[in-house]
């Protein structure tokens, strides 16, 4: 369609996307959905994997079961107990061997396991979440540090809620430890919300609770369950949320309008950052 390689083309998107919007992309690029996922998790934060047919049976082998589509926390549970603890196990039982212990869906899983995937990208369909994250080069510990880094995150993720006229009901923390383990902390708000302030009292607790001991590459943040925005931030919301953090935060909303997003900000905002992190879709 580009009339040139894919590879040049998603290059030259990755760097529109950073020159343009201001954050980094990872790509992926290979024959199938499943691969190409896979592929742009191997070099974060902005890298560029490729899984080629030759290597990908091989490639797949090695990754964890939690890798392949579907197999959720009970699931992994389920497999564990059967023994099979990475793609290579289910590779090595194959389609007839995992059908008669999991039936249809083992078939199923066998069959990603080798790297086929029949599934088709679908573009428009409606966000089930809006949320941003942050890479690290160097990994964090310190509170304030991550807290600087939150709220930077629930801004970005209130402005892309507001632009796209949604709320969230769910807050969604996610962490990435020093050991590349992802922890991720949910908690469900009485009324869906839009607001920066909302999202970051509700995801402050749960990134305080896990601080201590562990040092972290990569924090996240997110709104799911979400509704259209004329359901957001009722007055009932305002117990977690004083009125006039809603009035000042609207106001806000009307100078960035009219001046940009950099036009103002709360004194929270210019705590020290880390000059290498980088926000990242």
């Amino acid at each position: 369609m580009h009339h040139r390689p894919p590879a040049i083309t998603l290059a030259d998107l990755a760097r529109r996307i950073e020159r343009e919007i201001g954050v980094t992309a990872s790509i992926g690029l290979s024959y199938n959905k499943l691969l190409a996922k896979l592929a742009s998790e191997m070099d974060k934060p902005r890298g560029f994997g490729v899984i080629g047919r030759a290597e990908a049976v091989a490639y797949l082998a090695a990754r964890p079961a939690r890798a392949i589509p579907g197999v959720g926390e009970k699931l992994a549970a389920r497999l564990a107990a059967d023994g099979i603890m990475t793609v290579g196990d289910l590779q090595r039982l194959g389609a007839e061997g995992m059908a008669r212990r999991f039936g249809a869906m083992g078939r199923r899983l066998a069959a990603l396991a080798h790297g086929h995937d029949e599934r088709s990208v679908v573009a428009d369909r409606p966000a089930k979440s809006i949320s941003a994250e942050n890479t690290f080069d160097h990994d964090l510990s310190r509170l304030p540090e991550l807290e600087a880094e939150l709220w930077s995150l629930c801004e970005l993720v209130a402005r892309r809620l507001k632009r796209h006229a949604l709320a969230g009901r769910t807050v969604v923390l996610k962490l990435k430890t020093a050991q590349f383990r992802i922890l991720t902390r949910h908690h469900t708000l009485a009324k869906p919300t839009h607001l920066a302030e909302a999202i970051y009292k509700a995801a402050q607790p749960l990134l305080a609770r896990e601080v201590g001991q562990r040092r972290f590459r990569l924090i996240g943040v997110g709104a799911t369950a979400l509704e259209a925005a004329d359901a957001a931030d009722t007055p009932d919301l305002f117990a977690a949320v004083a009125k006039h953090d809603v009035a000042l935060e609207r106001a806000m909303d009307k100078v960035r309008e009219k001046f940009g997003d950099s036009a103002i900000r709360k004194g929270r905002s210019l705590a020290a950052r880390p000059r290498w992190a980088r926000a990242e879709e």
